[in-house]
């Protein structure tokens, strides 16, 4: 078993008598499921359907005073503080950027036992491994406990990168991704069997119709990483743009329909070589249903 530290990961917290009426409001997972102990995915989008933030959502034991813990990006904790701020109106809602006290332990390649504090399996996939979200000087004790291997971030996005798992910000952009586009209704992010939330009906209109032109997907390299951004060609053709890699594994935003189209030629990104992982027409990691 192995334990890192994302020190690029923030933590924000809604609580309130209307939390989870307030966020099932929202968000592309259904809050009615949620419970301590257990994670959801999910995001919060624009009217249009492109994702603002996406996150990792666990429910506070009523002994910890309840309310609802978000693991999202670092970067966008206090953005999304905010955005959650401005929506919830006349809402018993009270909503904190707690990224100054609490992080997120990522824990993978084993089962915790006992889980961590705060800790829930990733619902994204069953490989991700547990998040615990606790304060940073915790981390190495809670991981010593667990009797896990202490590792460095890029151990565990190597890790992540293998299972096919974007992540906002490098594997696709915010402001500008489908939810389609991310993976997210492959990886638990998004109950179509919901009721409303922000941008539900793009999403809804993409699902049924089968629009989504682009996927991301797993490339294979040998050597050296080429560069995140970097321009996905087949031979001389753009089909996508490549995201996060490590250790021979990448992933890439690509069309899919240009893909077919270039069916045997090289694809590469400059003088990188890359080969396709995943089928063009299947999940790049287990699709499951919301529980």
């Amino acid at each position: 078993m192995k334990a890192a530290f994302l020190a690029d990961r923030g933590v924000v917290k809604i609580s309130g008598d209307d939390a989870r009426h307030f966020l099932n409001g929202l968000v592309s997972t259904d809050m009615t499921k949620a419970q301590p102990g257990q994670g959801r995915y999910g995001a919060l989008l624009t009217p249009q359907g492109k994702i603002i933030a996406d996150f990792l959502i666990t429910e506070l034991p009523a002994a910890d005073d309840g309310g609802f813990l978000l693991d999202c990006s670092g970067a966008l904790a206090a953005a999304l503080t905010s955005k959650l701020n401005f929506y919830k109106l006349r809402a018993k809602v009270s909503v904190e950027n707690l990224s100054d006290r609490l992080g997120v332990l990522a824990i993978w390649d084993g089962t915790p036992s006992p889980p961590p504090e705060g800790g829930f399996a990733d619902p994204r996939s069953p490989k991700l491994g547990w998040r615990g979200l606790l304060p940073q000087e915790l981390a190495t004790k809670t991981a010593a406990a667990l009797k896990a291997e202490w590792r460095e971030p890029a151990a565990y996005h190597a890790h992540r990168i293998r299972c096919g798992v974007p992540e906002g910000g490098v594997d696709f952009h915010y402001g500008d991704a489908f939810p389609h586009e991310a993976n997210m209704d492959r990886l638990s992010g998004v109950d179509f069997g919901k009721g409303c939330y922000v941008g539900q009906e793009v999403v809804s209109r993409m699902q049924h119709r089968g629009t989504a032109r682009t996927r991301t997907l797993r490339l294979g390299y040998d050597g050296a990483a080429p560069s995140p951004g970097s321009e996905v060609l087949a031979d001389d053709k753009p089909v996508g743009q490549l995201g996060s890699a490590a250790e021979g594994c990448a992933l890439a935003l690509l069309r899919i329909d240009k893909l077919t189209d270039a069916a045997g030629a090289r694809l590469h990104a400059g003088d990188v070589t890359l080969r396709l992982i995943d089928d063009i027409e299947q999940p790049s990691a287990p699709a499951r249903t919301p529980s």
